[in-house]
């Protein structure tokens, strides 16, 4: 499992450093191009998306004693994530001082009423941006507590498949126990019925043992 974890690993900081590239690239173009790249930016970060949900997946198969250092991994990579999309939503509406220059152009003015209708417009975004961001945040902090919650049940749950085979294993001893018992019961039980038997006979042979020499005594002392 960890191997497959690492496949995915190095796969994911491969795409996450070309996405790293792209963006950076971003506020440089403008029209079709600028389209072109957000498209392809879109496209890796959802690949890398799909790579942390492969990763999260492969962590829960690990056994939970050496799970610790994969599930941190796990968080620096979602921040990592994070913020790339959060960088990815910036350059979206950035533009470099030569793209700037390029829309508005030097005509007095108007190209400063431009430039603060786009600042504006800008903060706008950038604000929208900032809610989102936390939004997300607040949504990755309570799937990740999720995450953390099903892993502590699925514990407790192979905890308690455990105690329930050792529970099943003593109930099995006692009724081998019991069964046990119940033989040795019979077996002294049996030895009793026989000591009594003995004894019985012992007696009534003891009886005619006796009758029998004093039957003797008397014929012979009639006799005289």
């Amino acid at each position: 499992m960890s191997s497959d974890f690492e496949s995915y690993e190095q796969d994911f900081a491969v795409l996450t450093a070309e996405v790293t590239g792209r963006i950076g690239k971003v506020p440089k173009l403008v029209g079709d191009e600028k389209k072109q790249m957000v498209a392809n930016v879109e496209k890796q970060l959802e690949e890398a998306r799909e790579l942390l949900e492969q990763m999260e997946l492969e962590v829960r198969e690990i056994p939970p004693q050496s799970r610790g250092m994969y599930s941190s991994r796990m968080r620096s990579y979602k921040q990592e994530m994070g913020k790339l999309e959060a960088d990815f939503k910036r350059s979206r509406i950035a533009y470099s001082d030569e793209v700037r220059n390029e829309l508005l152009g030097d005509d007095g003015n108007s190209s400063e009423n431009q430039l603060i209708k786009l600042r504006e417009e800008r903060a706008h975004l950038l604000d929208n941006t900032e809610r989102l961001e936390r939004s997300s945040r607040r949504l990755e902090a309570g799937y990740q507590i999720a995450v953390e919650t099903e892993q502590i049940g699925q514990e407790m749950l192979e905890n308690l498949s455990h105690d329930r085979e050792k529970i099943q294993r003593a109930r099995e001893r006692l009724r081998e126990t019991d069964a046990n018992l119940g033989k040795s019961s019979r077996i002294l039980t049996g030895m009793l019925r026989r000591i009594i038997q003995n004894r019985i006979l012992i007696v009534v042979l003891a009886v005619i043992i006796i009758f029998t020499i004093l039957m003797a005594i008397y014929f012979s002392v009639r006799g005289h």
